[in-house]
């Protein structure tokens, strides 16, 4: 575990340079995701702007004795999974950590709280996507209730490869009939369940 007492919170505008540079490895250095250039500041920046307080985007902040903020060490967020209303009450979910926070328990702690936030907000699925091989992903996916839903078979081509892609789903809540409609994380707020 990093040095410091963590802390989870609502991502902010102010987060995005972080979260840029946190994202940036994944997409250059790698196949874990399948863009061809690291959005900037200002592109994460409309990201977390763009879920207009429904969809959480929250963040893992290491703590200096001071009790003041030393930096982000991760992030995860949930979008929407599909773009059809029948959809609705179901969220794909993202998490990634900076290298030298990889594999110390920030990034559990992180998707727990994604997890329980998505809960409280009435989701009644999450769906995580993951670029095979990724042990590490998967390890973390099922320590938070994710299972394996299935596999498309080489559908993204990067770095002179075809990649298989994951399905792993966590249920969040019952599927009522008539299904209940998630409230907004601006709602909400960051749960630690």
């Amino acid at each position: 575990m990093p040095p410091g007492p963590i802390a989870i919170r609502a991502a902010t505008a102010g987060d995005a340079a972080a979260i840029a540079a946190i994202y940036a490895p994944y997409v250059l250095q790698g196949t874990v995701s399948f863009e061809s250039e690291a959005p900037d500041a200002a592109a994460m920046r409309e990201r977390i702007e763009e879920s207009d307080g429904y969809y959480p985007w929250l963040v893992a902040v290491s703590r200096g004795e001071d009790g003041g903020e030393r930096g982000v060490l991760a992030y995860a967020y949930a979008t929407r999974f599909r773009d059809r209303p029948a959809y609705r009450y179901v969220v794909e979910s993202s998490i990634y950590a900076a290298g030298a926070t990889q594999r110390q328990g920030v990034g559990r702690l992180l998707y727990e709280a994604l997890v329980d936030t998505l809960r409280a907000q009435g989701f009644t699925q999450a769906i995580g996507v993951i670029a095979l091989p990724n042990d590490a992903s998967i390890t973390l996916h099922e320590a938070v209730g994710f299972r394996r839903a299935g596999v498309y078979r080489e559908v993204g081509y990067k770095q002179g490869r075809w990649i298989d892609v994951g399905l792993w789903q966590c249920a969040l809540n019952d599927s009522a009939i008539p299904p209940i409609e998630p409230r907004a994380f601006r709602d909400v707020g960051v749960r630690r369940d």
